[in-house]
């Protein structure tokens, strides 16, 4: 295999002699170049131990004849960010991490790359950056976090954190053995979060291993995965496999069409459109609709089901769900193991790798059929739904999976909110009353920088008096981990003008998952017909939006640039 920097070298005699100098011999300097990046840092759990991945990848590129560089960038954590202004700059973090790997990978020129990431906002950056660059790449996800007590999940903090600020609702010995007990080890948090929801998206996308997605981070398997990446990317680099023969529209749509089956999180629907505009595909939302009202909902994982994503690995994982929609899914792609996704489905069957793993289920006293039900026993289909309406000409996206099926319509009360911690304080002081909708706005892309309303969702959900009556629309987003009728990417945002800005305290709210539309059909209480509630909006525009607050930074950049929702929040 030729090096592809072999013409640079010749050029510039430092080159060689810098390389030299950070401890490279000088068969090394000759050998085909890998760079290896990850997000490894003390950040939080999905990041800790991705070093040790890192490690096992530069063993496999060794192996087969390359010479590996690591290179880092952290990423951050939305759950430390949750609850105040950090939260802001944590969407705008997965552009500056996919800017950051563009740098690096510009910079020298590597034959291939391996990324590898854990969490929400890091998975999408690598993505992004591996359709960008376009060089032969894999992506090692960082698996899954161990179960906390009772099979549950760290979003036990939903309820701690509401009863921790209401007075004598919790002791302190419960919430330090929460603390002590909600996140027992290194990995992805353990439900079908945005993490977790990404790294299945990787794999579904045919840019991680089969299999690779969720693996346990805690067990010698993901280690296995990360020596297998360092070989595979030496074969891509030998056979010139580029991103773009991978990330086809075929690729994308199997993608959405497991996301739809796993019950995945809504914030793939910002993620994947970002990814695909970064290898020149529109990929319109409307696609999401049209597979969801089509693929069955087979992933029993919380919080739109029952278990922790551990147990959906020991299931099967992703080639599990691919091999229950086979006649769904396009069959021909390439992916990373340079064959095609048909061909990975036979060989992950041959082996053993169902039955194999199948066996730690058994452990927590499980069956298959549970995590992932097949698809001849579902009775639901679609997880998520793009809402259009007055209030959202553009669209809003409700993951209705995680929905009671009474909440998927209402007619109620808007009770309007400029920033999300009003509306928390509001939940939490019993200012909410059932029925109520709540509104959110100015917290979407150029608003705040599209922050999540994860805390003021759970606080709703763990509320006896509010779970199941008060929905929450915005346009900000929300966690993976959302539970409840919530409504969020309302498009366009409050900040660009849309109509989200003049709904008012009192107005009648209408949504319809099944309609898929969302409305203002009540002026400060009364009834009134769709002419008349487009004629008041328009009227209230007149009066303009507030002007933003005075920003700097890469925050002002993100803010001032960011993209709609509908079109995936990255930078124009």
């Amino acid at each position: 295999m030729v090096q592809k920097s072999t013409k640079e070298r010749k050029w510039w005699a430092q080159f060689d002699c810098l390389e030299l100098g950070s401890g490279w011999d000088e068969k090394d300097i000759r050998k085909p170049q890998i760079l290896i990046e990850d997000v490894y840092g003390d950040s939080h759990p999905g990041s800790t131990h991705l070093n040790k991945l890192s490690e096992q990848a530069k063993y496999g590129v060794f192996e087969s004849g390359g010479y590996p560089a690591q290179y880092h960038i952290t990423d951050v954590c939305d759950g430390c960010a949750q609850g105040h202004d950090g939260m802001n700059v944590v969407l705008a973090s997965r552009e500056a991490i996919a800017n950051m790997v563009e740098v690096h990978a510009s910079a020298v020129p590597w034959d291939g790359m391996i990324l590898s990431s854990s969490c929400d906002k890091s998975i999408p950056a690598h993505l992004k950056a591996i359709a960008r660059m376009n060089i032969p790449a894999i992506f090692m996800p960082g698996g899954s976090m161990r179960p906390g007590p009772d099979m549950t999940t760290s979003l036990v903090a939903g309820d701690i954190s509401l009863r921790e600020k209401r007075k004598d609702a919790i002791t302190p010995d419960e919430i330090r053995d929460y603390k002590l007990t909600g996140c027992p080890s290194c990995g992805a948090c353990q439900f079908l979060g945005t993490a977790s929801t990404m790294q299945c998206i990787a794999e579904a996308l045919g840019l991680a291993l089969p299999g690779s997605a969720l693996a346990p981070a805690t067990m010698q398997d993901i280690l296995w995965y990360a020596r297998k990446a360092g070989r595979q990317i030496m074969k891509l680099a030998e056979a010139g496999i580029t991103p773009d023969k991978i990330l086809t529209p075929a690729a994308f749509r199997n993608a959405i069409i497991v996301h739809s089956a796993i019950g995945g999180s809504t914030n793939a629907m910002i993620h994947l459109p970002s990814i695909a505009r970064e290898i020149g595909y529109d990929l319109p939302m409307e696609l999401f609709d049209e597979i969801n009202h089509k693929v069955p909902h087979i992933g029993n994982m919380y919080p739109s089901g029952q278990y922790p994503t551990e147990c959906f690995w020991f299931a099967g994982g992703i080639p599990m769900v691919e091999e229950y929609l086979k006649d769904m899914l396009d069959l021909d792609v390439m992916t990373v193991t340079g064959k095609t996704l048909g061909e990975n489905l036979e060989d992950i069957k041959a082996d053993h790798f169902y039955e194999r793993n199948l066996g730690f289920l058994h452990n927590y006293g499980l069956t298959r059929d549970q995590v992932i039900v097949p698809p001849d026993k579902v009775t639901e289909i679609g997880s998520v739904a793009v809402l259009k309406g007055n209030i959202a000409p553009e669209g809003a996206v409700i993951k209705y999976s995680a929905c009671r099926k009474e909440q998927r319509r209402a007619t109620g009360v808007a009770r309007v909110f400029n920033r999300e911690e009003d509306a928390y304080e509001a939940v939490v002081n019993h200012k909410i009353h059932p029925g109520d909708i709540i509104i959110i706005r100015f917290e979407g892309p150029r608003g705040s920088g599209m922050p999540e309303m994860l805390m003021t969702t759970e606080a709703i959900v763990c509320d006896e008096e509010l779970n199941g009556t008060v929905a929450l629309i915005t346009d900000g987003r929300f966690s993976g981990a959302t539970r409840g009728a919530a409504i969020g990417h309302v498009s366009p945002e409050a900040a660009g003008g849309g109509p989200i800005a003049f709904v008012e305290e009192g107005d009648l709210i209408t949504y319809d998952v099944e309609d898929r539309s969302v409305n203002l059909t009540g002026i400060h209480g009364k009834p009134v017909s769709p002419a008349e509630a487009d004629a008041e909006l328009a009227r209230r525009a007149k009066a303009g939006i507030p002007p933003r607050p005075k920003r700097r930074g890469f925050y002002k950049l993100y803010t001032d640039h960011a993209l709609s929702a509908m079109k995936g929040g990255g930078l124009a």
